[in-house]
């Protein structure tokens, strides 16, 4: 399986602030998710960034985790998310790992209580 993650820095490329509270960036980073009908996870953090000027930033991020989607699903999310925040450019990373599932379920039998 493939991990493939995606970092997208919140700060607007010609403001190089935060245009919107963070539920609004995650709001559009779910509708995406969901267009491309893949299951994803994500999480907020905080970053640096060096735009190609050399200017420093410092900005919240998010990073966006898809495990096993068609590379060029992945890249089409990214080159999307980059359009929708106004990014200079989005980070793509790709990992190897080795992952399963695990099922079970709570057998509960007539009456007993708990």
């Amino acid at each position: 399986m493939v991990e493939s993650k995606i970092y997208i820095g919140l700060n607007d490329l010609s403001t190089n602030t935060q245009l919107f509270e963070n539920e609004k960036y995650i709001r559009v980073l779910r509708n995406v998710c969901y267009s491309y009908k893949v299951p994803f996870s994500f999480q907020v953090q905080e970053g640096g960034y060096i735009y190609e000027s050399g200017e420093y930033a410092r900005e919240n991020s998010l990073v966006l985790t898809l495990i096993d989607v068609n590379k060029t699903v992945v890249k089409d999310i990214a080159k999307d998310l980059c359009a929708f925040f106004h990014q200079e450019s989005v980070l793509v990373t790709e990992s190897h790992l080795q992952a399963h599932f695990v099922r079970e379920t709570l057998e509960c039998g007539g009456e007993e209580t708990l």
